[in-house]
């Protein structure tokens, strides 16, 4: 019979493996209750309606310019839905002139059925009268408005119905587009991928778990858990949402099931394996199972409060994104902890041996496989100094190599280029770039506010012809321009107090080249003003690379704030846990290598492989929270077992004897992890592919770099100092550095391992 481990539980534990196997029943009857009533009486996440272009605050100076423009001039410059008619042979000059009729018509209100459009403006390249045309007489744009209380899926809707009804083939229509439609598409997009992206991640889930145990039920228990926490969640959030006024994109449901699916399978996995190891050792069902609850209920509890603090960290954030992401996050990994550590043991203390059963074998007594052939002599190797030193550096040296090109890393904000490349909006878009230049969709608008500006010819026209020089801007047009007849008053106020431009870029609009373009122009325009001779006004920027801009800036200040939050919440856990400070820090320096590693590959491949115009502003940032947080869970999985048993024995013997089987078991959970976010490339939007990829290549390079090599590596190689400033380990870790081997037939200290 094996030797037992020296580790034992606190009487506090064993206390509450035995309540929670006595009451195992009543456990499961409280949680089925939970969810029924969860369903019955709470609204969902995303309940209402909610997107993630609704985040932008209305304050931010880029809507407060629009505000302004709209407030002097009575009508807005700026479109967001527009109709893109396209032949490139030519568009006939009937079908011109019947563009800008219907436009005229429309706006004097001659077409009742096409309420809440209240307005439309047609822009041809015939001649090249735009600006910056590429091409001539192939394009027209009519751009719509509508007032400001319409919902950006009644926009929409409002401008499919107007091209129905008005338009017929001869017109040569290729779609609507906009950043409005695009934003509905998205949105669109999303919730019809979910059924099929929850479908094929439970498939995924199962069957990794079922290899993994050689089990039908084990597979069918952890994903039976992950749902009871899954349905709690957005529920449970929606409702938190409805109180405190926070809204939460619905965009976000992916991410929340595809985290949870695979954080609770990471804590199943483990008490499955700590009762199997049991059940092998002839323990009946409740002993085994009141075994795992002692032995990982602290650990499981302390890596999922660490990993809810560290993505909770998100709150800190001024960006309205981010404090709607973190919540979530935080509250997902919250509820899954809370059903894993009281609902996974009652269920296997009912089950016994029946969660191993299977087909082919029945109820399993034997463990099916052992842990990899090696992997003990490897453990023992790697914990030697002279062994350790060098891995350790080259670990570093290979991370810090895949993590240089984060340095180009750039940073957009696009809706239009997220979608498919066959969607009928983006294709609209294409065409409509193509007649024109990139930026024709979202132009940006500067204002420019003073007594007596708009009487001022000439030096109104140096600043627009300085404008036209300005690299990135493809087309100016202004109060200089006879495009538009003067009596209209588009670009002058009739009261001379405003003046207003509109600048089409020569970027996608709201990538990262474009945001660079305006934030260039809006560092270089008080000295543009002064050299154009104009004193004493007031300048501003409106569109939507305006607010991009404003984003990317909200989110680059707010890296410091995050990053800060997240690396401290998820020290002080470490620290509490492990009751020193040296390792804890050593362990988040590695977490932070791979991430730098993480995000540097993700950036080469997006933007140097795929030439993406920079990542989505929030990916990068949303996936580190994520990434610190559950590289804390594996080092309190990897890490904790070997500590708790170096009490015992010297810690480089603890960690030769646990490193096989914790190794193993966080590599099974990572990958069950990895493929869950992995997935979330199934929706096909270019975000969300983004994340999905930095996701599973981070925990990936985590799990099987990070926790396996170099986290030991690193513990071998700090010795005695690992503990400081505690002496829990004093007299033990000392013989950290003499040579000796694990000792034949001990019990590992983790009972992690899926042999």
């Amino acid at each position: 019979m094996p030797a037992r481990s020296r580790w034992r539980p606190s009487r506090l534990l064993e206390y509450y493996a035995i309540s929670v196997v006595w009451l195992r029943w009543v456990v499961v009857a409280l949680w089925i209750a939970a969810v029924a009533a969860s369903v019955l009486y709470l609204p969902a996440i995303g309940h209402g309606g909610s997107d993630l272009g609704q985040l932008v605050s209305a304050d931010n100076a880029a809507v407060r310019s629009e505000v302004r423009s709209f407030e002097k001039f009575g009508f807005p410059l700026l479109s967001r839905v527009s109709v893109v008619q396209r032949n490139p042979a030519g568009l006939p000059l009937s079908v011109q002139a019947e563009a800008v009729a219907r436009a005229r018509d429309l706006t004097e209100g001659k077409f009742p059925d096409a309420a809440p459009i209240l307005a439309a403006v047609p822009v041809t390249n015939t001649l090249q009268l735009m600006p910056g045309s590429q091409e001539n007489g192939t394009t027209v744009i009519t751009m719509l408005f509508t007032a400001p209380d319409v919902t950006f899926a009644g926009q929409l809707a409002a401008a499919e119905k107007f091209v129905a009804a008005h338009y017929d083939a001869d017109d040569a229509v290729v779609g609507v587009t906009g950043s409005v439609p695009a934003r509905v598409e998205q949105s669109d997009l999303v919730l019809s991928t979910l059924p099929w992206l929850e479908a094929v991640t439970v498939a995924a889930v199962f069957l990794i778990v079922a290899i993994a145990f050689r089990s039908l039920i084990a597979p069918l228990l952890a994903l039976g858990v992950a749902g009871v926490a899954i349905v709690l969640t957005l529920h449970v959030g929606g409702a938190l949402a409805d109180r405190l006024g926070v809204p939460v994109p619905q965009e976000t449901q992916p991410l929340l099931v595809a985290l949870l699916l695979g954080v609770v399978t990471d804590y199943v996995v483990f008490y499955l394996a700590a009762v199997r190891t049991q059940l092998a050792a002839g323990a009946g069902r409740l002993e085994a199972a009141e075994h795992a609850t002692a032995r990982f209920t602290p650990i499981i509890a302390t890596a999922g409060a660490t990993a809810a603090a560290g993505t909770g960290a998100l709150v800190v954030a001024g960006s309205a994104a981010f404090r709607a992401f973190g919540p979530g996050m935080a509250l997902a990994v919250l509820i899954g902890m809370l059903v894993a550590v009281t609902l996974v043991p009652a269920l296997l203390a009912i089950l016994g041996r029946a969660v191993l059963w299977s087909p082919r074998r029945g109820a399993a007594t034997e463990p099916d496989a052992a842990p990899e052939v090696g992997s003990g002599r490897w453990s023992r190797l790697l914990t030697r100094p002279w062994v350790a030193a060098p891995v350790l550096l080259l670990c570093v040296g290979g991370l810090v190599a895949a993590a240089l090109p984060v340095r180009d890393l750039a940073l957009g904000v696009s809706f239009v280029e997220a979608l498919p490349a066959d969607h009928p909006t983006r294709q609209a878009a294409v065409q409509a770039q193509t007649g024109f230049a990139e930026g024709i969709l979202s132009p940006t608008e500067l204002l420019v506010e003073g007594p007596g500006v708009a009487a001022k010819d000439k030096e109104l026209d140096g600043l627009q012809q300085a404008l036209r020089k300005v690299p990135g801007v493809a087309a100016v047009l202004g109060p200089g321009d006879d495009i538009v007849p003067q009596d209209l008053h588009v670009f002058r106020t009739p009261d001379a107090t405003a003046a207003r431009y509109l600048l089409v870029l020569s970027d996608e609009p709201l990538g990262a080249r474009a945001v660079q373009t305006l934030s260039r122009l809006q560092h270089d325009l008080p000295g543009l003003v002064r050299a154009a001779g104009l004193t004493d006004v007031r300048t501003s920027l409106g569109g939507d690379t305006a607010i991009a801009q404003l984003i990317v800036d909200q989110t680059k200040h707010d890296l410091g704030r995050i990053a800060l939050a997240a690396l401290v919440a998820n020290l002080l856990f470490l620290v509490l846990f492990l009751r020193a400070l040296v390792a804890p820090i050593g362990l988040l320096a590695c977490s932070v290598l791979a991430i730098g590693a993480t995000l540097g590959v993700t950036t080469w491949l997006f933007q140097d492989v795929l030439g993406a115009d920079g990542l989505t502003f929030y990916v990068p940032f949303a996936a580190a929270v994520l990434l610190v947080a559950l590289g804390s869970d594996y080092n309190i999985f990897g890490i904790g077992p070997a500590w708790k048993e170096a009490r015992g024995r010297p810690l480089r013997e603890a960690l030769a004897i646990t490193l096989p089987q914790s190794a193993h078991a966080i590599r099974i959970a990572a990958f069950t992890l990895a493929v869950s976010f992995g997935l979330l490339a199934l929706v096909p939007l270019r975000p969300f592919r983004e994340l999905a990829f930095a996701l599973s290549v981070g925990i990936l390079i985590d799990a099987f770099i990070v926790r396996s090599i170099l986290a030991p590596a690193l513990l071998t190689v700090l010795g005695s100092a690992s503990e400081w400033p505690g002496r829990r380990l004093s007299g033990r870790i000392a013989a950290l550095h003499r040579p000796h081997a694990a000792r034949p037939g001990d019990e590992p200290a983790t009972a992690a391992a899926t042999e």
